[in-house]
């Protein structure tokens, strides 16, 4: 599998995602913005472009009515 190149943004994003994952912490858009120390609107396009390369997928909340918003979740390559 080719390795994809990320800006350091985008990197800084894969890498809070993950960080928070580890320590078992949903990665919803305010925990990834305090993370990255970053706004939610600057997280938008990392995300977006992440997500098409196929290194983060998104996940809606499974329980109708108790929406806290998107979760982005960190593919674990092979």
């Amino acid at each position: 599998m080719p390795q994809v190149q990320l800006s350091a943004v985008e990197e800084r994003v894969y890498q809070a995602v993950s960080a928070l994952e580890a320590r078992g912490n949903v990665p919803y858009p305010d925990l990834i913005a305090e993370e990255t120390q970053m706004t939610e609107e600057e997280l938008r396009e990392p995300l977006h472009t992440l997500t098409e390369r196929g290194l983060l997928h998104r996940e809606d909340s499974p329980m109708t009515g108790l929406d806290f918003g998107p979760r982005w979740c960190a593919r674990q390559t092979a």
